[in-house]
């Protein structure tokens, strides 16, 4: 082929590949390709087209030929996001090292290595690389922010820190840095350094825009409530996130009594009959009220309360003996129906809600321990997502399903107000356990959330709670066996 006709195909078919035109473009890299059989630059971009098309085989086909033609440093990073955008980790990582190899290391390449050995779980690898890329560029906010990721998973909370500050420094306006930062100023249990980075967090933003679109006249036109004096104001405090956080936050009730006129609270509706019974004294709403009959003069997200009460670290666990109870009618209509028995009764729950964490999943078959156990009564507290896999257990042993019988949250603390103890994964069952100040023993993952703190032997939350956190190469089944010894009939 002619070096003119060569570069009238090449430049047509660059035009349609770069307007997005890929087919097209395909077409004319095939007609050099056809004369030129080795043009390792064209091999390379229709690898790219490839790609883009999803096909990947032939993707990797073309690139391996560029290659062989040419060692070029543009065709290995084709070659690794082929694997990448596979998940094939270990050919991409591969391919990268051998790029190294040839080529040395520059500040894309060590990040590329860094990131790549993290989606391979080697984090040691991975924060050895990333140290590399700052190397080359000392102000690469991803790479600080991949490093902080990293020292979170390493359980070193102060580098996280370290590295989440340097986030902040390259950019003031960093959000996500800020948030995260706050979560490790939590695990290290310095809540007044930290709560005022929580107010970064997006599911504040989500609750009050979630509140403009509710009450599109009240909301926009009322102050957030910022710590000034309100005591002759009508406060209006809404839900945000999940029960075990509306739960766990629900100790600072009192002291919202004690700052203004009247407090108007918006639980979840699942909370809404349990926080009615506990809290009198609050106007507790239920599912839905008209906006003309709000009446309120500073509003605010729930999880915000802390900080603007400007609490500081040790005010933060307020009510660890207990805060809440469960009804006595329901108590006692729970003992009838299934509690009439003297036998150790042990209530017992998986999984929570997979949607943001899903290392908290606890396998049932680890709970089959219990059942060994002399004089005792298990009882599935499970709810919701999991709960079919209650048959598993069903199945094998003697166990009494509670589940069916949870209207809301006020039934489910009569039944917990009947057990002697709870087991249960990190989820908000632990935190209404603990709230009653009933025995509870809480399953934790090897990464596990900030709340619970660094020093796990003690739960600063709730008294009753203790905390049995996995090691790296415990499986549940092993960490049950744990519980079970301290078992106290």
């Amino acid at each position: 082929m002619e070096k003119e006709l060569r570069k009238e195909y090449f430049d047509k078919a660059f035009r349609l590949h770069s307007a997005g035109k890929v087919v097209e473009a395909v077409n004319f890299y095939n007609k050099i390709l056809k004369e030129i059989p080795e043009d390792s630059e064209v091999l390379n971009l229709l690898g790219i087209s490839q790609m883009q098309l999803k096909n990947f085989d032939k993707a990797e086909k073309f690139v391996t030929r560029a290659l062989s033609v040419r060692k070029n440093k543009y065709f290995y990073e084709t070659l690794a996001q082929i694997y990448f955008q596979q998940k094939l980790y270990d050919k991409e990582l591969a391919v990268r090292l051998e790029e190294e190899k040839l080529f040395g290391l520059s500040f894309e390449l060590a990040f590329s290595i860094g990131l790549n050995y993290k989606n391979l779980l080697d984090f040691e690898n991975s924060e050895k690389y990333y140290l590399e890329a700052l190397k080359f560029n000392p102000k690469s906010r991803d790479t600080y922010f991949n490093l902080a990721n990293l020292y979170t998973l390493f359980h070193q909370p102060e580098k996280a820190k370290e590295n989440y500050l340097k986030c902040i420094e390259i950019n003031p306006n960093d959000r996500e840095s800020k948030y995260f930062l706050s979560l490790n100023y939590f695990r290290l249990k310095d809540y007044e350094h930290g709560l005022p980075y929580f107010e970064t967090r997006l599911c504040r933003e989500t609750a009050i825009n979630t509140e403009i679109v509710t009450y599109p006249n009240l909301i926009p036109n009322s102050k957030i409530w910022r710590g000034e004096d309100i005591s002759d104001k009508t406060l209006y405090a809404y839900y945000e996130a999940g029960f075990g956080d509306m739960i766990m936050f629900a100790r600072y009730i009192p002291l919202l009594l004690k700052r203004c006129k009247k407090l108007i609270l918006k639980p979840q509706v699942e909370l809404y009959q349990l926080f009615k019974e506990n809290f009198p004294e609050v106007e507790v709403m239920d599912y839905f009220w008209e906006e003309k009959d709000l009446k309120f003069d500073v509003h605010i997200p729930f999880l915000s309360v802390p900080y603007v009460l400007g609490l500081k670290t040790d005010e933060m666990f307020v009510g660890r003996d207990g805060y809440l109870k469960a009804d006595k009618v329901k108590v006692d209509e729970y003992k009838k129906q299934f509690f009439d028995n003297d036998k150790f009764k042990i209530g017992i729950k998986w999984q929570g809600n997979t949607y943001y964490e899903t290392g908290r999943v606890i396998n049932v078959d680890a709970f089959s321990g219990l059942f060994d156990l002399d004089h005792v009564q298990v009882y599935s507290a499970q709810t919701f997502e999991g709960a079919e896999e209650f048959q598993k257990l069903a199945e094998k042993y003697d166990i009494i399903d509670l589940s069916k019988s949870f209207k809301d949250f006020s039934y489910t603390a009569a039944a917990v107000e009947n057990l002697d103890l709870v087991i249960c994964n990190d989820t908000s069952l632990a935190h209404l356990a603990g709230a009653m100040k009933k025995p509870c023993a809480v399953l934790l993952p090897y990464n596990y959330n900030w709340r619970w703190h660094t020093d796990l032997s003690y739960c600063d939350w709730y008294e009753s709670v203790k905390l049995y956190p996995a090691s790296k190469l415990e499986s549940w089944n092993d960490v049950m066996q744990r519980v079970i010894k301290d078992i106290n009939f």
